[in-house]
C-alpha cells in the first residue's frame, strides 16, 4: 500500500469518555492512519471541541444523527454513513457506542471493509432504563451481531457480555496517559483541606447523581465535589456538594489531585477512563457493582466496591479512620502494568493493521 491505511470512526455521542478516548487514540495513530471522525454534536460536546484533535484529523459532522432517531432519521443517518464510506474510501470502519453500532453495522455490513464495534457500556445493562427499553436494546445487539464485524470491547466484562451475541471478539482495555498525567500536576503542591470526596463527567441519569447526594446527606461533615456539570446537576442539593461546571481536562485533573477519595455511583460503565485516572494520581476509589468498574477493582485489594450508599459511606470512612496506604499504592501500580495508553494504542494498531493486512 502506498498510502497510509484510513480508519473511518462513527460516533453518535460525541463527549465525556468516548470523546477523551477519540482524542487520545486518534493522536497516537494519526502518524500510522489517516483518520477520520464522522460524530454529531450533543449539549455535552466541547464547544472548541476541534482544538482538541490533531490538525490532521478530519471531523466530519453526521448531521441526521442530531435528530431524534425514528424510522425516517435513521434512513438519513445510513446515507449519511454510506456516503462517509463512499467518499473517504477507508480501509477500517470503527463504530464506537449503541447507536452507532446498532445502525452502523447493518447499513455498512457486505462493503467488503474490515468493520468493529465498541460499546463503551451496554445499554441494556443500564438499570434505570424500564425493562422494554433494556429488552429492545439487548435484541438489537443481537441482531446487529449478525453483521461482518468484530466487537472490540473494552474492558473484560463488557468482552463477557459480548460473547453472548458473537464469538468475534476481543478486548482491550481502556488506557490513559500517564506521562501526561505527571506533566499537569508536576508543580502542583498538595493544598490544606478538609477530607474531600469526588467524582467527575456528566451529571446525567447513568452516574446517578441522586446516590452521589444520598452519600454526601450522610456525611454533612465531609467536602464533596462533582467535577463536570449536566443536566441532572438540580439533583445534587446536599449542602456539602460543590458542583465545579465544565473544566478543562488539565484543570479538572489539578482538581483530583487536591482532593482524597473517588466515588463512581454510575448504573453502568464501560471501562471509565476518570476511575484509571484517580487510581493513577493516588486517590482511593469506591466504585458501584457494575462492569467496568468491578473489571478493575478488587474489594479490599486496590479500592472497593459498593451496592448501597451506607456501604459507600462505610467505605469512605475506612480512609477516614485507617491507613489504606497498600490498597491506594495496588491501584496506582495496577494501572501502571495494565491500563496505560501506550498499551491501548499499541494493541489497537495490532488489530488494525492485522485487518489491513487481511483485507489485501
Amino acid at each position: 500500500m502506498d498510502r497510509k491505511p484510513k480508519i473511518l470512526y462513527i460516533v453518535k455521542h460525541f463527549s465525556a469518555g468516548i470523546f477523551t478516548y477519540l482524542v487520545q487514540l486518534s493522536s497516537r495513530l494519526i502518524d500510522e492512519f489517516d483518520i477520520v471522525i464522522g460524530y454529531s454534536v450533543t449539549p455535552d460536546t466541547p464547544a472548541d471541541f476541534r482544538s482538541y484533535f490533531d490538525s490532521r484529523v478530519e471531523l466530519i459532522r453526521i448531521v441526521n444523527f442530531e435528530n431524534e432517531l425514528n424510522v425516517f432519521s435513521e434512513s438519513a443517518v445510513r446515507n449519511e454513513m454510506k456516503q462517509l464510506v463512499n467518499t473517504y474510501k477507508p480501509d477500517i470502519i470503527h463504530l464506537h457506542g449503541y447507536n452507532a453500532g446498532r445502525i452502523g453495522r447493518k447499513a455498512l455490513d457486505g462493503m467488503g471493509i474490515p468493520m468493529f464495534y465498541t460499546p463503551h457500556g451496554y445499554l441494556y445493562l443500564a438499570e434505570d432504563h424500564n425493562l422494554l427499553t433494556r429488552s429492545v436494546s439487548r435484541s438489537n445487539e443481537r441482531s446487529a451481531a449478525l453483521a461482518d464485524c468484530t466487537t472490540i470491547a473494552c474492558s473484560k466484562g463488557e468482552f463477557a457480555e459480548t460473547l453472548a451475541f458473537t464469538q468475534r471478539a476481543v478486548y482491550i482495555n481502556n488506557g490513559i496517559d500517564i506521562k501526561a498525567l505527571d506533566e499537569i500536576v508536576k508543580d502542583e503542591k498538595p493544598a490544606e483541606h478538609p477530607l474531600t470526596v469526588f467524582t467527575t463527567g456528566l451529571i446525567n441519569y447513568q452516574k446517578r447523581p441522586e446516590l452521589f447526594n444520598e452519600i454526601a446527606m450522610a456525611m454533612p461533615d465531609v467536602r464533596f465535589v462533582w467535577i463536570g456539570n449536566g443536566g441532572q446537576r438540580y439533583k445534587l442539593t446536599a449542602p456539602n456538594v460543590e458542583v465545579t461546571g465544565w473544566l478543562t481536562h488539565d484543570e479538572a485533573i489539578k482538581r483530583v489531585f487536591q482532593s482524597d477519595v473517588f466515588i463512581l455511583t454510575s448504573l453502568w460503565e464501560g471501562l471509565p477512563i476518570s476511575l484509571l485516572e484517580a487510581m493513577y494520581l493516588g486517590k482511593l476509589s469506591i466504585v458501584s457493582n457494575v462492569i467496568g468498574n468491578r473489571d478493575v477493582i478488587t474489594n479490599g485489594e486496590n479500592g472497593y466496591v459498593c451496592d448501597t450508599a451506607a456501604a459507600f459511606v462505610n467505605a469512605i470512612n475506612q480512609y477516614k479512620f485507617n491507613d489504606l496506604s497498600t490498597i491506594i499504592e495496588n491501584a496506582h501500580n495496577d494501572i501502571v502494568d495494565n491500563y496505560t495508553l501506550d498499551q491501548m494504542v499499541e494493541r489497537y494498531a495490532d488489530v488494525y493493521r492485522k485487518a489491513v493486512a487481511d483485507r489485501k
